[in-house]
């Protein structure tokens, strides 16, 4: 394959990935509309599960053993999967889908954050900094606190905490899960297993209400699983171990986009100037915050075996999905959904 068709088929799988993120919210709003937010949670880590799994095994792989690793992936599982689809869903049944794509973008500012925190993040250049505190002025315009009324609140709460759980995952992914070798499939997998499990522990407690499950809301439920979930978690893997990361982060910054035009175009979903702004100053400081990365050329030039994901040390340096997947940036762990779902 010459170095045209490679970037072309690059560019199309990036635009897939763009489109299936992006689309994620919209899901999730038209399955809320028959199912309570913990059974959409259950049904997205279940039905994605088991379309891993066998793929997992179709392909000749098998699931990862041992109880450290295993003890690793439920962790792992908790903060980038069970805590934020659920904090996604209840989260959208009082904020718009396109609203939803933008404050999940703030996942790389809260991973700097953490990073400042926990002193893994040294050295923060002005212009990363300036990104930083212009995207959470963005956040705080779009939530309007000096507003004594407003379509955010604690759904747009809960939002920024998926992002922020997010941006927990991906360190503890980056330090404990990647591996040299190890097959994506299996531990995305994996990782959707131990989630499924632990959403179920739940379901007693607030997923036994009764549902309307219409052909809407049932396709929304298989197509917000299986494609927005199972596959994006491969695509995403694959994306970053046979293009490098940094390419792939491209993603990161095209999905509020998708998730905006689509629950305007779809939903009719109406934002207003104030909440558009807001959304632009978060997008401009993410982008200052990947400055640094993109003129060092970080995550390019290093790749793995297609399917294996290469180990914390050796990993690309950029920002999902999802799983264990390579570094980013300057924090181990700082992977592509960072800037996504």
């Amino acid at each position: 394959m010459n170095s045209d068709t490679r970037s072309l088929w690059g560019g199309l799988r990036v635009a897939v990935l763009a489109l299936l993120w992006g689309s994620t919210f919209l899901w999730i709003e038209l399955a809320l509309r028959g199912l309570s937010p913990l059974q959409v949670t259950f049904a997205r880590c279940a039905l994605g599960a088991l379309v891993l799994v066998v793929a997992c095994y179709a392909t000749g792989h098998r699931m990862p053993r041992g109880v450290t690793v295993w003890r690793h992936i439920a962790v792992a599982a908790f903060f980038c999967n069970a805590l934020p689809f659920a904090l996604f869903s209840l989260g959208q049944q009082t904020v718009d889908s396109g609203l939803a794509g933008v404050l999940n973008a703030t996942t790389p500012l809260w991973s700097i954050a953490l990073g400042l925190a926990l002193g893994s993040e040294r050295g923060l250049r002005p212009v990363r900094l300036a990104g930083l505190l212009l995207g959470f002025t963005g956040t705080i315009v779009i939530f309007a606190p000096w507003q004594t009324t407003g379509a955010t609140g604690w759904g747009a709460l809960a939002i920024l905490g998926a992002a922020a759980s997010y941006a927990v995952a991906f360190t503890y992914m980056g330090r404990t899960l990647v591996r040299k070798g190890t097959p994506t499939i299996s531990l995305s997998a994996a990782q959707l297993v131990a989630a499924s499990g632990l959403t179920a522990l739940a379901v007693p407690v607030g997923g036994l209400e009764s549902i309307d499950v219409g052909p809407a809301v049932v396709t929304a439920a298989v197509v917000l699983s299986v494609f927005c979930t199972a596959i994006t978690f491969h695509l995403t893997y694959r994306i970053i171990n046979d293009e490098g990361a940094t390419n792939a982060a491209v993603v990161g910054y095209l999905l509020p986009v998708v998730s905006v035009l689509l629950g305007a175009v779809v939903l009719g979903e109406n934002l207003s100037v104030r909440v558009v702004l807001g959304m632009v100053v978060v997008l401009v400081g993410v982008g200052l915050t990947r400055r640094k990365a993109a003129a060092s050329g970080d995550g390019d030039g290093q790749r793995g075996e297609p399917g294996t994901v290469q180990p914390a040390s050796e990993a690309p340096a950029t920002e999902k999905p999802a799983s264990a997947e390579p570094a980013r940036g300057d924090t181990p762990g700082r992977t592509l959904l960072e800037n996504a779902r």
